[in-house]
């Protein structure tokens, strides 16, 4: 039997999933919401949407087209999240790199992702000068600038094309973002843990939307949201591991309040979540043990705020000091390959009387459901088990 569709009409749209729609949401719920930076620096979403504009039209001037590749080498900042939406929506390729791959690596998927443009952070100008005899002519360079210079007083060998800031600041705000196929490519980075050279894994506006879309309604679903508008999100996952798991894409299409901390210094963190009253952050193990450490010093408590863990396996006793110093933790699981999450693992509202010993157990097991379907939620076994993705990507090895 055939399908029975619908006949489309001459003036209906199909409307593309593209990464401008999730800047758009979040700028028309919250224009007057708060991205704030580890210096303090507060911009509004109308503020951030803005120098989103002036960095696609600075990146134009500087030769960038549609499908070329801009890479940044960056902490986690304001700057990194601007790039998470101007380069793709112009239709260019953001290339995160792994900034704690050897030098090697790093030169070897510099060449290979055929960047264009090289957006670093000046801390990484020893690493840069190191390989860049090797790196393929052509390529072009923007300063990000922690440390008040310009990019002619920086002591480097290297020769920069514009410091960030002043490209913006010279740019007109680009505010007509053009439509095209949402297959497009929008990101990409590289992975480990193979043998050989890193893989190169690539993302199109349409995986990266949908993985968006499927994560926030799988945490809406948890109780009376998981995920609320009312979140003060903080990443401690960097923006190169798979988009730091997506989360920032999701906190700027809800137009929550956002902390970016720069690099991850334990007490920095910890005074973050104090000062700006954060109550989401997502991190791998190691950096959950350095936050405990630090707030156990201080004699902080860090009730309030909800914390994934991914990246590795979280230990029982990890996650059993964590519940005692007040912290709400979910175990996740996900791969590169995958956008990326798969499942995450928490207490249930009806678990809050179980034993000590239970929670603890529990919270920490992120495998063992029976066989996961992609879907936006699942929950088996007396368990929160949720899968949220429904995207893929290609690999360009």
């Amino acid at each position: 039997m055939a399908h029975q569709c619908f006949a489309q009409t001459p003036s209906a749209y199909g409307f593309p999933l593209l990464i401008k729609g999730l800047l758009e949401s979040g700028v028309t719920r919250a224009p007057e919401q708060e991205i704030v930076s580890a210096d303090s620096a507060r911009l509004t979403y109308r503020q951030f949407a803005e120098r989103v504009g002036r960095l696609a039209s600075g990146l134009a001037s500087l030769g960038v087209e549609p499908g070329d590749t801009v890479a940044i080498m960056d902490w986690d900042t304001n700057r990194y999240l601007e790039c998470f939406f101007a380069v793709p929506m112009m239709g260019a390729v953001l290339h995160t790199v792994n900034v704690r791959l050897s030098a090697e690596q790093i030169l070897y998927t510099i060449n290979h992702a055929e960047d264009d443009v090289i957006l670093t952070n000046s801390e990484f100008l020893p690493l840069l000068q190191q390989i860049w005899d090797r790196v393929d002519a052509g390529k072009k360079l923007v300063l990000l600038n922690d440390i008040g210079k310009s990019a002619q007083t920086v002591q480097t060998s290297l020769s920069f094309d514009i410091e960030y800031d002043a490209l913006i600041a010279a740019a007109d705000p680009w505010r007509d973002f053009p439509v095209f196929d949402d297959n497009t490519r929008a990101t990409t980075f590289y992975t480990t843990g193979t043998t050989g050279q890193p893989k190169g894994v690539y993302f199109s506006h349409r995986q990266l939307v949908l993985h968006t879309l499927s994560v926030r309604t799988a945490l809406a679903t948890i109780g009376q949201g998981w995920f609320k508008d009312d979140e003060v999100y903080m990443p401690i996952t960097p923006f190169f591991h798979v988009h730091a798991w997506g989360f920032p894409y999701i906190a700027t299409m809800l137009g929550v309040k956002q902390v970016y901390c720069g690099r991850y210094v334990a007490d920095s963190i910890v005074a973050l979540f104090q000062r700006e009253k954060v109550t989401l952050s997502h991190c791998v193990p190691t950096i959950l043990r350095m936050v405990l450490d630090s707030a156990k010093t201080k004699g902080i408590s860090l009730s309030g705020w909800k914390m994934i863990i991914g990246g590795a396996a979280l230990p029982q006793a990890l996650a059993r000091e964590a519940l005692e110093l007040g912290l709400d933790i979910y175990a996740g699981y996900g791969m590169s390959e995958t956008c990326p999450i798969l499942t995450l693992s928490g207490l249930m509202p009806k678990m809050n009387n179980w034993e000590f010993e239970r929670q603890v157990l529990r919270t920490t097991m992120t495998t063992g459901a029976p066989s996961v379907s992609r879907t936006t939620s699942l929950r088996q076994a007396g368990s929160r088990w949720w899968t949220a993705t429904n995207s893929s990507c290609g690999e360009v090895s």
